[in-house]
């Protein structure tokens, strides 16, 4: 039953961090990592992202 909740639980833990775009974040620290590159700040990192975001809007239902 334990391992059931903590599958579960990663599962959850797995879609909020997607969802909220923490992946991405940690996805680019280590593309940096893995070609030398110093990583921009995390402010940086998401205005880029709103700006890209807003320049090619993706088609949504809502």
């Amino acid at each position: 039953m334990t391992a059931a909740v903590v599958r579960a639980w990663e599962g959850v833990r797995w879609y909020l961090r997607e969802f909220t775009g923490e992946a991405r974040w940690d996805r680019y620290l280590e593309h940096c990592t893995a070609h030398g590159h110093e990583p921009m700040t995390r402010r940086e990192f998401e205005r880029r992202r709103s700006d890209a975001l807003e320049a090619n809007p993706v088609s949504r239902c809502c």
